[in-house]
């Protein structure tokens, strides 16, 4: 307990459950975005998928999180029609 409470007091917190859920239910979208563009030859696709792997590490907050996510996935869906 002595190692969280040190974290805390240099401004490091633990991230929450919501934004762990998200980190990995975008990052497995775009795992299959990835392999389903890449067999399919859509380059567009493929960078989106590869978007939707890596841009969690960008964002620290859980709302933005969900923003960017869906508006990736919904480029995915219109790129896809």
């Amino acid at each position: 307990m002595d190692s969280l409470q040190t974290l805390q007091s240099l401004g490091l917190t633990l991230p929450s459950p919501a934004y762990i859920v998200g980190v990995v239910l975008f990052g497995l979208i775009g795992i299959g975005v990835y392999r389903y563009a890449k067999r399919a030859g859509r380059r567009r696709s493929k960078w989106l998928g590869v978007a939707l792997m890596l841009y969690p590490y960008a964002v620290a907050q859980t709302w933005l999180l969900y923003v960017v996510g869906v508006a990736l996935c919904v480029g995915v869906f219109f790129d896809r029609a």
